[in-house]
C-alpha cells in the first residue's frame, strides 16, 4: 500500500451493488444498504490472510474502493464525486462460516485481521470516469472477476450522496463499493489479486494488483465466549457462488432430465397442443393437460424438457428453515439449462406469486425455454418485457412466504391438476400447456403432424363449399380422396 494512504476513521462497504452478483443471488435491493468494517482489517498488498482454525468458507470480493478527500455531508449526486479523492483496489474477505449470528452486520465475517486489503497505489479520482471504472480479480492466475462500474445498480456518486444524508464522510474515510459475480471460496495456499483501473481514460491508470495469499491459522475459536463458526449447504452455496462450485449439485436430483434433439424440437415447434392432446388421448392418456394457465406473451409457443420446483402450504417454522437463503426456487433458477421449461407446484393457488423479475431474469439468461406455473407472477408485466414466456394463473404482486414453502426441486409434482416429471416433455401455446412422457413423444409428436396436414385438406375441403358430413372426420369415399391427393 502507498504510504500516502492513512488509516480511515470508517470503512463503509455496500452490501449488494452489482446487476450480475444481484442475477446470480436472485434478488436485487431497490436501494444501498451498508456495513461498517474494523479500521484494523487494513492490510497492504503483498500480505496473507488467514482462514481460521475449524472453518471452511473464507471467500474473496473484488472490489473498488473509493477514499473520501474533502468531507461530505448532505451533498447532492452531481456533487459527490468532487468529494471523492483516489480510487483504488480493494479485497473485502468474508468467511461464511460465521455469518449466522451477524448476517447483515458481518461484524465477524468480515471483521478479521487482514480482511480487507487496499492498493497498492491510488488512482486520481479527477482522472477518471466513475461510471467507466474496471475491477477484476484473479486467484491463482485464473481470472474470476471482470466488471465495470457501468454494471452497478446504484452509481458510485450515489453511495457518497447517500452515505452523507446519515453522517459525515471525513478526509480519508474508505467505501467499498460491493463485489460483482465471481466471488468464491478461497483456500489456504491460495493468491489472490484484484486490480482496478480505467483502461478508457487517458493513460490507462491503474491501482496495480493487490496481492493476498491464504494462509491456515491453528487457533481455533473459544467455544464458552460466542457463537462458533457453522456452515451448511446453504452457506456453501452461497460462499462458492453455486450449488455445482460446491459440489453439492449431484445431490440435488436423483433424476436427470432428457434433452431433445434438434430434429424432435422442430417437429414439437409445429405441432398445436390441440393435436398433440388428441394423440395422446387415443392412447389412454387423459391427464395430460395443465388446467388453468395462460401465457404472458401473446402468441408464445414453449418446447422443453421439465424441470420441477414443488411448494408446500406457508407454515412459520418450515419457511424459516426453507424459505430463506438459497432456497430451492432460487438454487432450480441458477440450475435450469437451456431449453428447459421449470414447472412449479402451487397447488393452484392464484392468490400468491411464485415468481417475479429477478428470477425471469435469470431464467432467460441460462437459456430456460419458459416457466409454467398453477400460481400467480409477480411483476406481470416487468417479466412478460424481459421475454420470457411464462404460463400461469395471471398476475399478483405478493412476495414468497405469504402462501408457500419453496421445498424441493426436480421430484414428481402435480401442476394444474396434471403429474409433472423432471424430464418429461412439455409444449405450452395459445391453447395452454400438456404434458408428454418422454417415451411416447416421437410417435405422439409424427401422428399429430400427419393429422395436421389431414386437417389442413379438409379445411381446404370445407371452404371449397363441401359439408361436413362424411369429410370430418373422413369416411371411407373422402379418404380414398385424400389419400389419392397428388
Amino acid at each position: 500500500m502507498t504510504d500516502s494512504f492513512a488509516r480511515p476513521g470508517k470503512i463503509i462497504a455496500v452490501h449488494l451493488s452489482y446487476a450480475s452478483r444481484a442475477d446470480q443471488r436472485g434478488r436485487r435491493p431497490a436501494d444501498p444498504s451498508y456495513f461498517f468494517k474494523v479500521a484494523s482489517s487494513i492490510a497492504a498488498s503483498g500480505g496473507t490472510v488467514e482462514r481460521p482454525a475449524g472453518t471452511e468458507l473464507l471467500a474473496f470480493e473484488g472490489e473498488i474502493a473509493l477514499v473520501i478527500g474533502t468531507p461530505a455531508r448532505y451533498v447532492s449526486i452531481d456533487d459527490a464525486w468532487s468529494h471523492v479523492a483516489s480510487v483504488t483496489a480493494a479485497n473485502d474477505l468474508g468467511l461464511y462460516d460465521l455469518r449466522a449470528n451477524d448476517k447483515g452486520s458481518n461484524v465477524r465475517s468480515k471483521g478479521g485481521d487482514g480482511y480487507t486489503p487496499l492498493g497498492p497505489d491510488l488512482i486520481d479520482a479527477r482522472a477518471v470516469d466513475p461510471v467507466d471504472i474496471r475491477v477484476r480479480t484473479w486467484v491463482n492466475g485464473e481470472l474470476r472477476q471482470d466488471d465495470n462500474s457501468s454494471g452497478l445498480i446504484f452509481p458510485l456518486a450515489q453511495f457518497v450522496a447517500d452515505l452523507s444524508q446519515h453522517f459525515t464522510l471525513e478526509t480519508g474515510d474508505i467505501i467499498l463499493t460491493g463485489t460483482p459475480a465471481g466471488s468464491s471460496v478461497i483456500v489456504p495456499g491460495d493468491v489472490v489479486e484484484v486490480e482496478v483501473d480505467a483502461p478508457n481514460a487517458p493513460g490507462a491508470p491503474t491501482s496495480g494488483r493487490l496481492v493476498t495469499t491464504v494462509t491456515q491459522g491453528d487457533v481455533p475459536f473459544d467455544e464458552t465466549l460466542g457463537s462458533l463458526p457453522a456452515v451448511d449447504d446453504t452457506q456453501r452455496t452461497e460462499g462458492w457462488g453455486s450449488a455445482e462450485a460446491a459440489g453439492l449439485a449431484a445431490a440435488e436430483s436423483t433424476t436427470t432430465p432428457t434433452g431433445l434433439s434438434p430434429e424432435l424440437r422442430a417437429k414439437l415447434e409445429k405441432a398445436p397442443t390441440a393435436g398433440l392432446s388428441s394423440q395422446l388421448r387415443k392412447r389412454g392418456h387423459h391427464s395430460c393437460f395443465i388446467d388453468g394457465v395462460a401465457a404472458n406473451i401473446a402468441g408464445a409457443k414453449i418446447v422443453g424438457t421439465a424441470r420441477t420446483l414443488r411448494f408446500i402450504p406457508a407454515r412459520e417454522d418450515l419457511f424459516k428453515s426453507h424459505g430463506g437463503g438459497y432456497n430451492a426456487q432460487k438454487r432450480l433458477f441458477d440450475a435450469v439449462g437451456e431449453g428447459e421449461i421449470i414447472v412449479i407446484e402451487a397447488r393452484g393457488n392464484a392468490t400468491t406469486g411464485t415468481l417475479g423479475d429477478i428470477l425471469a431474469l435469470r431464467a432467460k439468461a441460462r437459456g430456460a425455454t419458459g416457466v409454467v406455473t398453477d400460481g400467480g407472477v409477480r411483476d406481470f408485466d416487468e417479466v412478460a418485457r424481459i421475454g420470457l414466456p411464462v404460463f400461469s394463473q395471471g398476475a399478483h404482486p405478493s412476495v414468497l412466504g405469504r402462501k408457500h414453502v419453496p421445498w424441493e426441486l426436480d421430484v414428481t409434482i402435480g401442476c394444474g391438476g396434471a403429474a409433472v416429471q423432471p424430464g418429461d416433455i412439455i409444449v405450452g401455446d395459445g391453447d395452454g400447456v400438456i404434458v408428454i412422457p418422454p417415451s411416447l413423444v416421437e410417435e405422439v409428436v409424427d401422428a399429430a403432424l400427419a393429422q395436421e396436414d389431414e386437417d389442413a385438406w379438409i379445411a381446404a375441403q370445407v371452404e371449397a363449399g363441401h359439408p361436413v358430413d362424411g369429410l370430418f372426420p373422413l369416411n371411407a369415399e373422402w379418404r380414398a380422396k385424400y389419400e389419392a391427393r397428388g
